[in-house]
This record gives C-alpha cells, sequence and structure tokens, in this order.
C-alpha cells in the first residue's frame, strides 16, 4: 500500500492556515510601514519655529538678537484676550507708544491657523479687535515694529491672560513676575 496521498485527494496549499501566516504576515508588515512612512511625512515636523534656523550637520541656530536686547532693556508685558479683543499692557521695561507693536498667535500643531495681527497703540497698552479660539494652547511672540525686541509666553487653552518676557532666562526675565 502506498501511504502518499492521490492528486485526486491533495489539498490546496493554500487552505493551509500556516501558509497564510507565512505570507500574510510579512505581507501586512509591509503595508502597515509604507502607511506609518505616508503618516509621518503628511503631518510634518514636531519641532516648527517660525524663527529662521541655519542649519549646518546637526547644529540648528538661529538669531536671539532681539530675545538678548528685550532682556537688556528688562521688558515684559501681559497679554490679554477676551471677548474678541486682543490687548498688550506693559509690566516691566520702557516700552516706545508711538509705533505698533507685531503680535504672532502660533497654532500649538496647525500652521494654517496661526494668526498675525498689528496692535496700535490704545491708551496705556496696545490692542486690537480679533476673536481668538480659547479652545487650545497658543504660542506667543510680541515684536516691537522694527523687529528690534521679542517678547515670548505660551497662552494656555481657556485662559485669558499671560506674562509675555525674553525668551533668554535671568533677572530680566524674572522681574515683575
Amino acid at each position: 500500500m502506498n501511504d502518499l496521498p492521490s492528486p485526486a485527494t491533495s489539498r490546496s496549499k493554500w487552505s493551509n492556515p500556516v501558509m497564510w501566516l507565512v505570507v500574510g504576515l510579512p505581507l501586512l508588515s509591509i503595508v502597515a510601514g509604507v502607511g506609518l512612512v505616508v503618516l509621518a511625512v503628511r503631518s510634518g515636523g514636531a519641532d516648527t519655529v517660525s524663527d529662521p534656523v541655519s542649519r549646518v550637520a546637526q547644529i540648528q541656530t538661529t538669531d536671539l538678537g532681539p530675545d538678548a536686547a528685550a532682556k537688556k532693556q528688562g521688558l515684559s508685558a501681559v497679554l490679554r484676550v477676551e471677548d474678541g479683543i486682543v490687548e498688550v499692557l506693559p509690566a516691566t521695561g520702557s516700552f516706545s507708544h508711538e509705533r505698533p507693536l507685531r503680535l504672532l498667535l502660533q497654532h500649538p500643531t496647525r500652521e494654517a491657523e496661526d494668526l498675525q495681527l498689528e496692535l496700535q497703540p490704545d491708551g496705556p497698552g496696545w490692542r486690537t479687535q480679533q476673536a481668538v479660539d480659547a479652545q487650545h494652547d497658543w504660542v506667543v511672540q510680541l515684536f516691537a515694529a522694527d523687529g528690534s525686541w521679542r517678547l515670548h509666553g505660551r497662552l494656555p487653552r481657556q485662559q485669558h491672560a499671560v506674562r509675555l518676557a525674553p525668551s533668554l532666562g535671568g533677572p530680566a526675565a524674572d522681574a515683575g513676575g
């Protein structure tokens, strides 16, 4: 007697579940890998910065001159956002009230939602009318009209005011806070 199955009774190798695992798992991992690469490329970088950054090898540098100038002058301010009004009030240092200020409100992840505003002198500070979405955080930068100094801050969601200071640490950045 012959122990080999006859060709008529032999099963297809695709009906064996182990064969599906041998072929299916590598194919599934390739599809998942390609999908992850596509998602990573479409989402952009996680370290988006509005400043011009120069890169040499793995070193990134940017101009901190405006931050140093703000620290040297001892500047800090309070940003208030409420009821469609955006207002900046000086906290420390000597600000020039003759010229408008530029305010950049950056969405933490979506550049398309960033707001660039020009605040006009108004009373003791500067203000403009602009509705600001309070449902997420904002990265805030306040500039002199000529770009000579810059203040930074972060406006947390559902909060209506934040203190702005130079990004460089030290006594001037901590004054008044």
